[in-house]
C-alpha cells in the first residue's frame, strides 16, 4: 500500500471520529471547596495526556489531584486545580481559553503543538547540549553579545554533569531572527566550541533553527538524548533526596504500573508524563495525588506497540529517566531575580559578573516583554561551599539592589544587609547601555 495514502487515510479516519465525538470539557467551581474541577472527555490518540497536562501547566497552574482513564478509543481524565496562591480558578479569561484550547473549537494535533513546527520571523531558535561547568552561561552569552546577536528568552537546566539550554535571539541590528546562512554557520562554530571547551572530545552539539517549540518539553528531549540519565560519581544521592519510583508488572492485565513518590513541586507531573510520552508509553489509567509536600502518582502503562515493560533492563531504564525527569527541574542554589531593562549583552554582563565572584548558574529563566527583562538564575558556589552572603551582597551593590534580589527562603544566604537605593557601587549605570563599554566587559575574538 502506498505509505502517503495510508497515512492520508489515517488523518481523515481521526478528523471523522473527532467531528462524530468532539472533545467535551466541564469546568466545575461547585464540585469540590478548595479547587476548581476540569473535566475533559475526547477521543484517544497516544500524547493526548500529555497536550491536556501542558495545555494547564503552561498557564500556572497547580494541579492537585487526577484520575485519568483512557482505555479503548475513549479518553476521560478529571483535574483538581488551582492557582498559584491556591484559590479557585475564577479568571473568565483563563477559563475561556482552558475551553477553547481542550473543548470542540481545538485541533488536537499533538505533533504540531508540542513538539512545534510553527514557523516564525521573529527570533533565531538555539538549542545547545554539553558538559556542565562553572561560567558555561556566561561564556556562551558573551560569545553571543560578541556576535551581536541579543537574547530574548532562553532557558538553562543542568543535571548530573550535563547542560542544556534553549534560547531565542534576535539581530542586534534589526531585532528580528537572523537569517544569514554564513553567520549562523559561524554562531553555532563558536557556541559548539564553547561548550566542548578544553575538551575537545566532549559531546557537544548546537542546533539553530526559526521554528517555535515547546521549550520544557524541548529540554527533556534533549538530556534524554544526551543520556543524562545516567548515573555517575557525582551524582549519588541520599535515598531520602531521591525520588521513589518503582515499576512492576501486573500481569493479570498486561499492564506495567509505575508509582513516583516524591517532594512535589510546579510542573511534576507534566515532566513525568512529558518523559512517559516520550519513552514511548502509553498511559490507560492514572492517579495523581498530592498530600502537603507530597506528591504521589501511579500509571498504569504499556509501551506503544501493546506490551508492558519487558526486562529488568527496560525497568531500571524507565526507573532512571523518571527519577532524571523529576531532578532536572529541581533548583539547587541561590534564587535571584534580575528586573529591569533590557537591553543587548544584559545576560553577559550579568552572567559575568556571576562567573567573576566565582559563582555558578544551575538554572536560568530568561523573559523579555515589552522593552523589560525577567531573568531569574539559581546560583551555586563555584568551589561547592555555601553561598557567601558577603558576595550576594556585593554583587547586588554592583548590578543595583533594586534590580537584583534574593528570592527564597531567608535561610539560603544569611546577614544580607537592608536595601538603600543610596548603596550602588556604580550608581544607576548599570540600567544605562554606558555600562556596556565599563571595564568590567570582556572581549570575545
Amino acid at each position: 500500500m502506498n505509505m502517503s495514502f495510508s497515512h492520508d487515510m489515517g488523518d481523515e479516519y481521526e478528523k471523522f471520529i473527532r467531528r462524530m465525538n468532539p472533545p467535551r470539557v466541564v469546568i466545575d467551581n461547585e464540585a469540590c471547596k478548595n479547587a476548581t474541577v476540569i473535566r475533559v472527555d475526547c477521543a484517544n490518540e497516544h500524547g493526548i495526556l500529555l497536550e491536556v497536562v501542558q495545555i494547564l501547566t503552561d498557564l500556572n497552574l497547580i494541579i492537585n489531584k487526577a484520575y485519568i482513564s483512557a482505555d479503548g478509543n475513549w479518553f476521560m481524565d478529571v483535574f483538581n486545580v488551582t492557582n498559584q496562591d491556591g484559590n479557585k480558578i475564577t479568571d473568565e479569561g483563563i477559563l475561556d481559553y482552558i475551553t477553547k484550547s481542550l473543548g470542540p473549537e481545538s485541533c488536537f494535533t499533538s505533533a504540531m503543538r508540542s513538539v512545534g513546527v510553527k514557523q516564525t520571523m521573529d527570533h533565531t531558535e538555539i538549542e545547545l547540549t554539553g558538559s556542565d561547568r562553572p561560567g558555561l552561561l556566561s561564556e556562551l552569552s558573551a560569545v553571543l553579545k560578541h556576535l551581536k546577536c541579543n537574547v530574548v528568552n532562553a532557558e538553562v537546566w543542568t543535571h548530573n554533569t550535563r547542560a542544556a539550554a534553549v534560547m531565542q535571539v534576535t539581530d542586534e541590528e534589526t531585532g528580528t531572527s537572523i537569517t544569514d546562512l554564513e553567520r549562523l554557520s559561524m554562531i553555532k562554530a563558536l557556541l559548539c566550541n564553547v561548550l566542548k571547551g578544553s575538551n575537545k572530545s566532549s559531546l557537544a552539539k548546537t542546533i539553530v533553527s526559526h521554528s517555535v517549540t515547546h521549550t520544557d518539553r524541548r529540554l527533556h528531549q534533549m538530556m534524554f538524548a544526551d543520556r543524562d540519565y545516567e548515573q555517575t560519581g557525582d551524582d549519588v544521592l541520599e535515598d531520602r533526596q531521591r525520588p521513589n519510583v518503582d515499576v512492576v508488572n501486573w500481569y493479570d492485565k498486561d499492564y506495567s504500573v509505575v508509582t513516583i513518590r516524591c517532594k512535589d513541586r510546579p510542573k511534576l507531573l507534566f515532566d513525568t508524563v512529558c518523559t512517559l510520552t516520550d519513552m514511548g508509553y502509553v498511559v490507560f489509567h492514572a492517579k495523581i495525588d498530592t498530600e502537603g509536600p507530597e506528591s504521589y502518582q501511579e500509571y498504569y502503562i504499556r509501551h506503544i506497540d501493546g506490551s508492558p515493560v519487558k526486562s529488568d533492563a527496560e525497568r531500571q531504564r524507565v526507573t532512571q529517566c523518571l527519577e532524571a525527569a523529576i531532578k532536572r527541574r529541581v533548583s539547587e542554589g541561590l534564587k535571584l531575580e534580575l528586573c529591569t531593562t533590557d537591553r543587548v549583552g544584559l545576560l553577559s554582563d550579568v552572567t559575568r559578573i556571576f562567573r567573576e565572584n566565582s559563582l555558578t548558574v544551575s538554572r536560568a529563566e530568561v523573559t523579555t516583554k515589552d522593552g523589560k527583562a525577567v531573568n531569574t538564575f539559581y546560583v551555586r558556589d563555584a568551589s561547592g561551599y555555601p553561598v557567601d552572603a558577603k558576595t550576594i551582597e556585593f554583587i547586588r551593590q554592583v548590578i543595583g539592589q533594586t534590580i537584583l534580589k534574593v528570592k527564597g527562603s531567608p535561610e539560603d544566604v544569611k546577614s544580607v544587609s537592608q536595601e538603600s537605593p543610596t548603596r550602588f557601587l556604580f550608581g544607576g549605570l548599570f540600567k544605562s547601555r554606558s555600562f556596556v563599554n565599563f571595564s568590567l566587559v570582556r572581549s570575545y575574538s
